[in-house]
């Protein structure tokens, strides 16, 4: 994975890493490296699960701007909407977050100049992390699942673990004689599927449709008018179009996976159509996610 990640940076760069992970017999930053952080300059930081390893050299404009050409296959011209996002997929399934200089026009970002900072997230599937979870929600009497949200503070898995969860759910389970079933993912930022060049760079199963870079409100209910899924899968819902959305699916009879940012099952009631959902019993299942997995109903 990281090899991956050091084709699109400088060759003086790329050595300077290489040399790091030969340090080191057990391949631990092959291993545990979750981010590569590069910030005009400061020294690179390479992120580990548990500590960061810095690097004593300091990054230079030029190299911003080598490394940034690269990513965009030499057309930051052509990258220019991704850019307005804040990063961009590339080979692998790996997420560059971009930092600078926002440009606004009638109160949206038109560009983003004087490129500052770089940090390539490293993409890591698990797979059948979601092997608990899947206990919980899977419905093995009518082979579908109860429509579930899954609830977790940021960095605890739920992304990877929903991912995991469609991936299965799509490709069937045939140690428990449960089919495969068509599943659609609403990827509004890219972190589920990893499209590169229309291309899923993680594994969502073999009958999993994805819709990107649309909000998850408009993207349900295309997904539903144009590919018929039986599960649809969104991540980080909240906002009242999602709620909206989500009703308009489970109403039309298709099952869903979600998931939010809460620690705990009274943050739900923050949300008024969230809470809602719950309260009429519409999410049949709430798994919430703390240092180890837990299914709370």
């Amino acid at each position: 994975m990281m090899e991956e990640i050091l084709k699109y940076l400088p060759k003086n760069i790329s050595e300077l890493i290489q040399k790091e992970i030969n340090k080191n017999p057990e391949k631990e930053i092959i291993n545990q490296a979750i981010e590569l952080r590069i910030r005009i300059n400061r020294p690179i930081i390479i992120r580990l699960i548990k500590s960061d390893i810095v690097l004593n050299y300091r990054i230079k404009q030029n190299d911003i701007i080598n490394i940034l050409e690269k990513i965009c296959e030499n057309s930051i011209y052509a990258y220019k909407a991704q850019l307005i996002e804040g990063y961009i997929t590339i080979y692998g399934g790996h997420r560059v977050g971009i930092t600078g200089r926002a440009v606004i026009e009638n109160g949206k970002i038109i560009n983003l100049k004087y490129i500052s900072g770089l940090n390539f997230r490293i993409a890591r599937e698990v797979f059948g992390c979601s092997n608990k979870v899947l206990q919980e929600i899977l419905d093995i009497k009518n082979n579908t699942i109860f429509n579930t949200l899954i609830l977790s503070p940021p960095g605890r898995g739920k992304t990877t673990i929903l991912r995991d969860c469609i991936r299965q759910i799509s490709n069937g389970i045939p140690s428990i004689n449960f089919k495969g079933k068509n599943c659609s993912i609403v990827d509004e930022r890219g972190e589920l599927a990893a499209m590169y060049k229309g291309i899923p760079q993680n594994d969502i199963g073999l009958r999993t449709d994805v819709l990107e870079n649309i909000s998850k409100s408009e993207g349900i209910k295309m997904l539903i008018r144009s590919m018929g899924p039986e599960i649809i899968g969104c991540d980080e819902i909240g906002s009242k179009e999602d709620i909206e959305a989500i009703k308009y699916a489970l109403s039309a009879g298709v099952k869903g996976i979600f998931t939010m940012h809460a620690k705990k099952i009274e943050d739900t009631k923050k949300n008024k159509e969230i809470s809602e959902l719950i309260e009429n019993n519409i999410i049949e299942k709430i798994i919430i996610l703390e240092n180890t997995s837990k299914e709370e109903k």
